[in-house]
């Protein structure tokens, strides 16, 4: 191992300055943005897609599912393909394959050949984030790594809000293939700045093939790959009442539980989980998926409600979230100074917590049928804020402790771990809201008799509308019997989504007492061999 380390790139040899710096940040943000809007900008256009292929709804459901399974299973593996192909090549190999699948991805002609593009599209997506990441921040000066990390995170939190609006920008105006040809120019100038601009430092020996842990590679895909499904399938198909999700589960625990066993006794492990050691790692990953529930979920359960309860359009639900993304923008380099001036991160992640608790609370209280964009405006600037005060100070947190190539492993837990928060984010919450929509129901059922004053009343003024409009006095007071029912559905899942915005505040106020358990680190972050 030593002999390994001591051919590796002295990481002053990586740092860049004035106009290559700038070229390579905006390169590795543009493939961050590339990746993350992926994930979301197809939400909006699945109506659209299942038309035009002749699809169901649950085959179109794949086209988001094979996504991110192949996401989720390349992201802890960054680290050593990194190390066995070169990070430069791998990070304009991986470019080139979302580039090239997503012209694909545009050119299908069924949905099948669209789910399979968008599996190879994500296992050449999942690369660019954690690549990025470190690409980013070994540009850059230790001590200005804090500002890197906050660059890099404005794109991973900017992303996910800019996807609906510009995906149903996109579908409204022109068709959904676009939303895939839009990454093809960007893929190329990319690439092309890539190979061009981008270092890579040198690593030791590569494994030979029979050195490789195909084991460990095929045991991490089981696990990861079957849990994905799992909660992205789990609601629809009733969860374990399904044959298929109760065959998964058992194939994700025990690929775990093989996958584990694996990596602990093999000699060149394809995910180092002894990096799990350090208890601020450990810490830092359970934040970083309460960070992925709390973003990617809040991101996900806004535009649903927005379009299900108060009837806007695809467009103007992205739009909403816009004010909430620029603030994190702006949050950003604001927080990177904090950090470069010795601003203890426990504190920012303290009152990051604490914000998103009062946003959710806020949520709550003003949750009504008839809340207004203007209503929502305020509560998601301060989303903004409180996002921007946990993404930086969590990352830098958890690899705080770790040294040399471990920080490389380490980024690569946090990103999975994100990434499957906001799986776990979507999951939990689109059964809540389905499950408790009928107790809300069964229990506002009651209140509605005939002897109820108010009841009558509502129900006359609706009869007397319907008649006004054409309709026999039978005919209209069965429409107002219907109406009645569909105003008591609107008024339980409202009483849903307030409990979501609830439980997600006190799950962010409970984070609280773990920060305090985070160990001070040695300092600053050395992120320079980060994928080493």
């Amino acid at each position: 191992m030593s002999e390994v380390k001591a051919q590796v790139t002295d990481p002053n040899d990586l740092v860049e300055y004035g106009f290559k710096r700038v070229i390579i940040t905006i390169t590795a943000i543009l493939c961050a943005l590339l990746e993350i809007i992926d994930t979301t900008i197809v939400n909006v256009a699945l109506n659209d897609i299942r038309g035009s292929l002749g699809a169901t709804l649950t085959d179109v459901a794949w086209v988001i599912t094979a996504y991110a399974i192949a996401n989720v299973i390349i992201i802890p593996m960054t680290g050593w393909l990194s190390k066995q192909f070169g990070r430069r090549n791998y990070f304009a190999a991986s470019i080139i394959i979302f580039t090239v699948t997503s012209f694909l991805c545009g050119n299908a002609t069924n949905i099948w050949e669209l789910v399979a593009f968008r599996f190879i599209q994500g296992m050449g997506g999942g690369a660019l984030l954690v690549t990025a990441q470190t690409i980013i921040t070994e540009s850059y000066p230790i001590e200005k790594r804090g500002m890197a990390q906050a660059i890099y995170g404005m794109g991973v939190i900017v992303g996910p809000t800019l996807g609906p609006p510009l995906g149903g920008y996109l579908v409204d105006n022109y068709s959904w293939r676009d939303i895939f040809y839009i990454n093809i120019p960007v893929g190329i100038a990319a690439t092309i700045l890539t190979i061009l601009f981008v270092k890579s430092p040198k690593y030791g020996d590569k494994l030979k093939a029979n050195q490789v842990d195909w084991l460990g590679i095929g045991l991490l895909a089981a696990c990861i790959g079957s849990l994905q499904f799992v909660l992205e399938h789990g609601q629809q198909d009733d969860w374990f009442e399904e044959p298929l999700i109760v065959a998964l589960s058992v194939v994700s625990l025990f690929g775990m539980v093989g996958f584990i066993w694996r990596e602990l006794v093999y000699d060149h492990p394809v995910v180092n989980l002894r990096v799990l050691k350090d208890s601020n790692l450990r810490v830092g990953t359970i934040m970083t998926f309460i960070l992925g529930f709390g973003l990617y979920g809040s991101t996900f359960i806004i535009p649903i409600y927005t379009q299900s309860i108060l009837g806007w359009t695809a467009t103007d639900a992205g739009l909403l979230l816009i004010p909430s993304s620029i603030t994190t923008g702006l949050m950003m380099p604001i927080i990177g100074k904090l950090l470069q001036r010795g601003v203890p991160q426990k504190y920012l992640v303290i009152g990051g917590f604490t914000i998103f608790f009062l946003y959710s609370l806020w949520m709550f209280l003003l949750m009504t049928p008839d809340t207004g964009a203007e209503h929502f405006f305020w509560p998601l600037v301060v989303r903004g804020i409180g996002l921007g005060l946990l993404f930086v100070p969590i990352t830098t947190l958890s690899l705080s402790t770790l040294q040399g190539k471990d920080i490389g492993d380490g980024a690569a837990f946090t990103g999975m771990m994100r990434q499957l928060g906001g799986s776990f984010g979507i999951a939990i919450i689109t059964t809540f809201i389905t499950r408790i929509t009928i107790q809300h129901r069964v229990d506002l059922i009651p209140n509605i008799t005939a002897i109820n004053f108010r009841v009558q009343q509502t129900l006359q003024g609706y009869k007397q509308m319907f008649i006004s409009r054409g309709f026999a006095p039978n005919e209209a007071m069965d429409k107002a019997y219907q109406l009645l029912d569909l105003s008591v559905t609107r008024q339980s899942t409202v009483l849903a989504y307030m409990d979501v915005f609830l439980y997600l505040g006190i799950l962010f106020l409970l984070c609280v007492p773990f920060v305090m358990l985070i160990k001070k680190g040695a300092g600053k972050v050395d992120m320079s061999n980060a994928a080493h």
